[in-house]
């Protein structure tokens, strides 16, 4: 495996390159074009120049997270095919620029939902964390409005202030779309790039839903093993993969982790782990990565990924803001590489017992 953290660009990033450099085992980042719509055509010279500046700070350029997909292709749009073109150009420039990883999700309106950004912990850190009750109690127009003082002036991935002021416009759109509908789009739109993934050798890592149930009515698919299994079958390609988020699919305490990487073989292409420490099973905080900070086992995680084989790129995922540290909830730098040091360090004794 590749030990790598996500870095959104020198432009929206408190945290630097240099920084990210100096994490004992970490080799690359993980990043993305932040600046980019979902349905536009991203252009070479500024792929190149996102590659040219990690490898000038000697990391590499691990995968890309995330191209982001437009709205026509999830819903099934007569336009979808202008926008699933864009998107087979953009694969083609990743390609071309010796970029073979994109993950990316399928998930309508909200890339993801927390109704905490900054929910204070006993040791004084603060966490993103989800109450099923407060989901309840909000009108979905004013989720956007209930966290974004907590944003520490960031732009969060997928709560973009332009996206958020569609939400009662997004909710009109997806209206009849159902969980079977929105799987007959996602194949739609993976027989459509296979070619150009077979062809440049991309691996398309699609990210579980957050959390992993229906939130506000809206259809989620990719949340347990029947559907993503279902999803692999499918499109039965190995660039058709995942990307296995522990703390995404973790969030439905039914699913089991190990289990599910097992069954996974060969289409992870790429790793989020992280750990949860739940409340009730519908009030959830993210921990720190140690496993007695949270609900899961991390080493058993750690170990089903040794023991399938998995080179990829993997990375910590959301962290504490630690430290009086300020960034972008979830994304700074103190927590996060404090996850990727424990996580490596489970990865070398794993396998050394396994030598």
């Amino acid at each position: 495996m590749q030990m790598t953290l996500r870095w959104y660009g020198s432009k929206y990033d408190t945290v630097t390159l240099k920084q990210i450099r100096q994490i004992p085992g970490v080799t690359g980042v993980i990043s993305t074009l932040y600046g980019t719509t979902p349905g536009e055509v991203w252009e070479m010279e500024d792929i190149l120049a996102l590659k040219k500046e990690i490898e000038d700070a000697g990391l590499t350029l691990a995968g890309i997270e995330s191209v982001n997909i437009h709205d026509a292709i999830k819903i099934g749009s007569p336009d979808r095919d202008k926008y699933i073109d864009n998107y087979i150009t953009t694969l083609e420039r990743l390609g071309q620029a010796g970029i073979h990883m994109v993950c990316y999700n399928f998930m309508p309106v909200f890339d993801w939902t927390r109704t905490e950004l900054a929910r204070m912990r006993p040791d004084g850190s603060t966490v993103l964390a989800y109450t099923q009750e407060a989901v309840d109690a909000l009108d979905p127009e004013k989720m956007f409005e209930s966290i974004s003082g907590d944003m520490n002036g960031t732009v969060m991935p997928g709560w973009e202030p332009e996206r958020m002021a569609r939400v009662k416009e997004l909710f009109e759109m997806y209206k009849d779309v159902t969980d079977e509908k929105l799987f007959d789009n996602l194949k739609y739109f993976l027989e459509r790039i296979m070619p150009t993934c077979d062809k440049y050798d991309i691996n398309m890592a699609i990210h579980p839903d957050d959390p992993a149930w229906s939130v506000f009515g809206l259809p989620r698919i990719i949340i347990n093993k029947t559907n993503i299994l279902r999803m692999m079958k499918m499109v039965d390609n190995p660039h058709n993969g995942v990307t296995f988020c522990s703390g995404s699919y973790g969030t439905n305490l039914e699913n089991d982790l190990p289990d599910m990487i097992r069954s996974l073989k060969g289409r992870i292409h790429f790793a989020h782990v992280r750990n949860l420490k739940f409340n009730t099973p519908t009030d959830f905080e993210e921990a720190a990565h140690l496993s007695s900070d949270g609900t899961f086992d991390m080493y058993e995680i750690m170990r089903a990924l040794y023991d399938i084989g998995f080179t990829g790129p993997i990375r910590p995922d959301h962290g504490r803001m630690i430290w009086d540290e300020v960034a972008m909830p979830g994304y700074g730098l103190y927590d996060r590489a404090l996850g990727a040091c424990y996580l490596t360090g489970l990865w070398e004794a794993i396998v050394k017992q396994h030598n």
